[in-house]
């Protein structure tokens, strides 16, 4: 599974798009769609009862509703290479199943026009690359915000005792926040491990810090986190969609509140298929996993997100505003 980012910063825009890319024949994949205010594509092909059991990509944008438009330009170019669901006789005559959901960042770099499209969607395609993914300010978490402070891209991966790797990405823009407001610490901190970010240091006395939180935090705007959670054991398109709904419980430690009416939460579960089915207790354990790494997944896209200024004003990080730097 490859990650490709890109983005759009400046003269008015503070957006981009990410892309999960599989191998050339697809993951099997399913969606758990629990926000108030989703915007998605394709995801009704994603339901086991559908004749299309593999995904070819999954797009996740910024953009609300317009950033959907990503999607086709990840779209063309995978046709273009032969890469999709075979609907007739001819080599090339394929349809990419390329399944997407959106954030909300618009004018949050100014100019509420920019916003992505085809050739952003073609851009982070081609971006894809082996190794981990970028964390932080990139691709669809550009134009994040959780709870007022900057949010962004993050990642974590657990492997289970039977041997399956999961891995979880999110694009933390939220409109609960991140943040205890009784002690200033991320929800997610006490889940983190030695594989993640270090979150800073807080003062012995918290009363400057929550303070600080306070005024940094910006009004709740329309959000919406979404993400992947991906996994090398074979799953079944039911399974896959399980996947997806038990990453929503570890959305929901490291996000306080999570799934309201502003919000469109949105996660898929894809199965690249390179390891063998898991039985019951496999399963449950993977399940697990695939919870937890959503929940590193977010305290590694708050602490990894930097403060940035656009026409639109300042969005602060978490870690600035800990150590009482300015925006």
């Amino acid at each position: 599974m490859r990650v490709g980012h890109a983005q759009r910063i400046g003269d008015g825009a503070l957006t981009g798009t990410t892309v999960v890319l599989p191998a050339p024949d697809g993951a099997v994949a399913g969606v758990d769609v629990r926000g108030g205010g989703p915007g998605t594509r394709e995801t009704d092909a994603l339901d086991p009862r559908t004749l299309v059991d593999r995904v070819h990509a999954v797009v996740l944008s910024g953009g609300s509703a317009y950033g959907l438009a990503a999607a086709t330009g990840v779209m063309d170019a995978l046709g273009e290479q032969g890469i999709g669901f075979p609907v007739g006789p001819r080599p090339g005559w394929v349809v990419p199943i390329v399944p997407a959901a959106v954030i909300f960042d618009l004018g949050r770099g100014g100019d509420f026009r920019a916003r992505p499209d085809a050739a952003l969607g073609a851009a982070a395609l081609a971006a894809a690359g082996e190794g981990p993914s970028t964390q932080g300010v990139v691709g669809a978490g550009t134009g994040a915000v959780v709870g007022g402070l900057k949010g962004g891209v993050g990642t974590a991966s657990e492997v289970t005792t039977g041997g399956d790797t999961v891995t979880a990405l999110c694009v933390v823009n939220a409109a609960g926040s991140a943040v205890d407001p009784r002690t200033g610490e991320l929800w997610a901190a006490r889940h983190l491990t030695a594989d993640d970010a270090l979150p800073p240091t807080l003062p012995d006395d918290r009363s400057e810090l929550l303070a600080r939180l306070a005024v940094a935090a910006a009004p709740p705007t329309l959000n919406t986190t979404i993400g992947a959670v991906w996994t090398d054991a074979t799953l079944s398109v039911a399974q896959c969609s399980k996947l997806a709904a038990v990453a929503h419980s570890g959305l929901s430690r490291a996000i306080r509140p999570t799934h309201g009416m502003t919000d469109g939460d949105t996660f898929f579960g894809l199965s690249t298929t390179a390891r063998p089915a898991p039985d019951l207790a496999g399963l449950q354990a993977l399940l697990t996993a695939g919870a937890d790494a959503v929940t590193r997944a977010v305290g590694n896209a708050v602490l990894a997100a930097e403060t940035v200024t656009t026409q639109a004003g300042t969005y602060r990080s978490y870690r600035d505003v800990v150590a009482g730097r300015a925006g």
